[in-house]
């Protein structure tokens, strides 16, 4: 079982940036694509990013693109979210999620139902 923990949400003004990080709560030698998911109040939880094992391949939501960039440091076992020039609509609590990696490590996955592991969330709200 892994667990995930995310930091970094908080109130940021429209057009401020904010970083969210994950990590697991221990360290693990396991091989994980990692994604992004947000979830606003009264909606589905939507994918936001995702980003292979490798780090090589990443993928954005249309409507986060070229805003949002997702990293990862996989000697410290953490993955970012760079959240650039934020909008009230990005208001939502932010999901890590992990799944376990395919043999390449190349390869990322965007469905809900791919990812094996969940972090709690953090709030993240923009204000006008």
């Amino acid at each position: 079982q892994v667990q995930l923990i995310e930091s970094g949400g908080g109130l940021v003004q429209a057009g401020g940036s904010l970083r969210l990080s994950c990590a697991p709560s221990r360290r693990t030698f396991s091989r994980y694509c990692m994604g992004w998911f947000r979830q606003a109040p009264g909606k589905e939880r939507e994918f936001v990013a995702t980003i292979s094992w490798s780090g090589d391949n990443t993928y954005y939501a249309d409507s986060v693109k070229g805003r949002f960039t997702i990293s990862r440091d996989n000697a410290k076992n953490t993955v970012y979210l760079q959240m650039n020039s934020v909008k009230p609509e990005d208001t939502a609590v932010y999901y890590c999620a992990a799944a376990v990696a395919d043999y390449s490590g190349n390869y990322y996955y965007t469905k809900r139902h791919e990812y094996d592991y969940w972090g709690q969330g953090t709030q993240v709200t923009v204000s006008s």
